[in-house]
């Protein structure tokens, strides 16, 4: 396996950061969604290299000055700061995501690493500067700010990045990234860590069609409930200590569903509801019915997860990924990860840039790394499928990411290629 990344890393071109953008831009042609509200001409000379000069600095958290200083004659600060606050928003650099997710999955060699039905969300803490409408002093991670929280695919590729405030439980926000994914990837299943789990949380994810499957701890605190108090269980009774109120899931069975509808059709976000319905009044019916309907089901997943050890590891494989992720994103954000502005909106922005800068880097490691396996493949080296699923998007001993930047965009790579891998059939 060490032979066969090291003959892999070698065959890897050196290339840098600005160098990974153009070439994600060339493909995916996601800049096309930049530009002034109105919808018209951008009226920028050469706007393309400028869009990818403020996804840099923006993504890289290099912010506007310090990236015109390195690109003296290419752009100005002034011209980056105009492009973040006009032709740039939320949305689309959402939409731009969307298109470098679209391009990576043409590929086979992601299909190596998870098929797009999983998705993992965990937090981070994002450092803040002090005294901004968001952030606050986090316990779990005692330092000043807000919390990342991601959803990336089990095929590495990130899916959504937002921001929530520090003392929020993150399973309030666990089920708005998959619903406002408009990707090509459409998982079905959820995993995340002890905080991306309630019993709530449970119950709206089984009546959206959505299977949570958390990796759990201190399972020997966990409430295990029995169907009837008569039920009884010849080695496992210890393990419960409630029963299912079935009566008020049927009672409330059909605003349940309601809700349900409502969040299907956008009229409402499901942390917005689990907030409506768990904040200043817990014995709220309709709160009480999700969370009945949440510990039947999260039950039936101790149950399982308790039995099944291959279950358990795959999980905490898919976890690990999105661990990997938050150190890649910190690579990323080489200058610096204090979020600079005390602006939501901007924060929101700054998360997404770094994401989508995350994107182009593992489109364009896709590329190259097939390009590298087939070769590889040709010169009579061992390549298997075994072999290509230990790799990762999240290579960059080969990217390059100080000194004066440029960008030449007359020099383009060919047209996407996504050609079958040598041991695919």
């Amino acid at each position: 396996l060490a032979a066969f990344e090291a003959a892999l890393r070698a065959q890897m071109p050196e290339r840098h950061l600005l160098d990974v953008l153009k070439r994600a831009e060339h493909w995916a042609r996601f800049t096309r969604h930049f530009g002034p509200p109105s919808r018209a001409d951008p009226k920028l000379a050469r706007p393309v290299p400028r869009y990818l000069f403020t996804v840099f600095g923006y993504g890289c958290n290099l912010g506007p000055a310090q990236t015109a200083r390195h690109a003296p004659g290419l752009i100005s600060a002034q011209a980056m700061r105009r492009i973040n606050a006009q032709h740039i928003d939320t949305g689309r650099l959402e939409k731009a995501m969307i298109d470098l997710i679209g391009a990576y999955a043409r590929f086979p060699l992601p299909r190596h690493w998870g098929l797009g039905r999983a998705a993992i969300a965990d937090g981070t803490h994002a450092p803040l500067r002090e005294n901004n409408l968001l952030g606050s002093r986090h316990i779990r991670y005692g330092g000043y700010g807000a919390i990342a929280y991601h959803h990336i695919a089990d095929s590495y590729v990130a899916l959504f990045t937002t921001v929530i405030p520090c003392g929020v439980w993150e399973a309030v926000h666990i089920l708005d990234g998959l619903l406002n994914n408009a990707s090509c990837m459409q998982p079905d299943t959820l995993h995340a860590d002890t905080q991306g789990q309630s019993a709530p949380v449970f119950g709206l994810s089984r009546l959206l069609g959505i299977q949570l499957m958390p990796r759990m701890r201190g399972l020997g605190d966990a409430v295990f409930h029995r169907p009837d108090r008569s039920v009884h269980y010849h080695h496992i009774d210890a393990l419960f200590g409630a029963e299912i109120d079935w009566a008020l899931i049927a009672t409330h069975w059909r605003d349940m569903l309601q809700v349900v509808f409502s969040i299907q059709a956008g009229s409402v976000m499901p942390s917005m509801l689990l907030r409506k319905l768990g904040s200043f009044n817990r014995q709220n019916r309709l709160y009480r019915a999700f969370r009945e309907l949440g510990r039947v089901e999260r039950t039936l997943f101790l149950l399982r997860y308790l039995d099944d050890i291959e279950l358990r590891r795959s999980i905490r494989a898919e976890t690990t990924k999105i661990e990997t992720f938050n150190q890649f994103l910190d690579w990323i954000a080489f200058g610096g990860t204090v979020i600079k502005s005390g602006d939501p909106v901007e924060q929101e922005k700054s998360l997404k840039y770094a994401s989508l800068v995350a994107n182009a880097i593992m489109l364009s490691n896709v590329v190259d790394m097939s390009v590298a396996l087939v070769a590889m493949a040709e010169a009579g080296e061992t390549v298997t499928p075994d072999l290509a699923a230990t790799l990762s998007p999240y290579m960059r001993e080969h990217i390059r990411r100080f000194g004066q930047y440029a960008l030449d965009m007359g020099d383009l790579p060919g047209p996407l290629d996504p050609k079958p891998l040598p041991f695919d059939p």
